[in-house]
């Protein structure tokens, strides 16, 4: 659904993108993480639209996105910062994406009208709380019916229950109609439970771009015990950190966990358990030989 290839933006003498490649399939749902600063929003920018780059190419659905209504017409976009018309309320605003998307379905509008029940749709939005104005937004984004849905930092200033009602529903779409959706954000412990696929962005550049299960299957966390102190371990038994309390080893190991555990095994331990990683364990591991430090990237 997009490809980026090697696109390079300059403000002055700052590079704020340094050749960025990035992938989204179609129907995966891509969380773009990193520290503030990275680039993230710069790149969303660019394949919106909104920027032109200095060099290299977008496309979405294979076609070069900037100035191609025919391309920004396949996908509905949430900034961080969020624009209406100033005396606009949600209906008026209805009434405004139905006449730029020839696919808003104003039945999904107000079937889903409840999930938003705080919100007065006759209420000027600019008067609205900034938490209610994504909720709007939401509401608005996903009635366009979109093959694509763009997110920059999109639950930040919601309550923890409509942060879930949004991705519920937004889960809820990508599962009935295969929507695809790249959302953008600094927590990782945010996208955790929702994306299939991870990029993360560091000084203007995406350093690495996997699938989850892909991450999950590269690196484990081990705790073993021995009656006597740890055994040599094989040369190429790669282990990341290790800690230790008493006779338990805790191991955060490099390699497919399985076969990590059965090698272990072969140790003779009085006990072996394969622990799971959350994503920002894994990144921290993954990352944490590169020249930069995690600590900026795991806000």
């Amino acid at each position: 659904m997009i490809r980026v290839n090697n696109v390079v933006k300059t403000f002055g003498d700052f590079r704020a993108l340094d050749g960025v490649n990035l992938h989204v399939r179609d129907g995966a749902i891509y969380g773009l993480v990193g520290p503030n600063g990275a680039g993230k929003s710069t790149i969303i920018r660019h394949i919106t639209g909104i920027y032109k780059p200095d060099a290299g190419n977008i496309e979405i659905a294979g076609m070069p996105v900037y100035e191609n209504p025919q391309a920004k017409a396949r996908f509905a976009y949430i900034p961080d910062d969020l624009f209406y018309f100033q005396q606009a309320d949600v209906m008026e605003m209805k009434r405004f994406y139905k006449g730029i998307y020839k696919t808003f379905d104003e039945d999904l509008f107000f079937r889903i009208r409840d999930a938003f029940s705080n919100i007065d749709p006759k209420m000027t939005i600019r008067r609205m709380s900034k938490g209610m104005q994504k909720q709007a937004a939401f509401w608005l984004a996903i009635s366009c019916r979109p093959e694509l849905m763009i997110l920059d930092e999109p639950v930040d200033g919601l309550d923890p229950v409509m942060r879930r009602q949004i991705w519920s529903i937004i889960m809820s779409d990508v599962a009935e109609h295969g929507t695809t959706v790249l959302v953008s954000s600094h927590n990782l412990r945010e996208l955790e439970d929702v994306c299939d696929h991870v990029g993360i962005m560091h000084h203007g550049k995406v350093m690495l771009e996997r699938s989850l299960s892909e991450l999950q299957g590269s690196v484990c966390k081990i705790q073993v015990a021995y009656q006597e102190r740890m055994p040599k371990l094989p040369a190429d038994f790669e282990v990341l950190h290790m800690s230790s309390t008493g006779r338990v080893y805790t191991m955060i190991v490099k390699g497919n966990p399985k076969e990590a555990k059965l090698r272990l095994e072969q140790t003779s331990p009085m006990l072996i358990d394969v622990l799971p990683l959350t994503l920002e364990e894994i990144f921290i591991y993954e990352l944490g030989g590169a020249d930069y430090a995690v600590k900026d990237i795991l806000l």
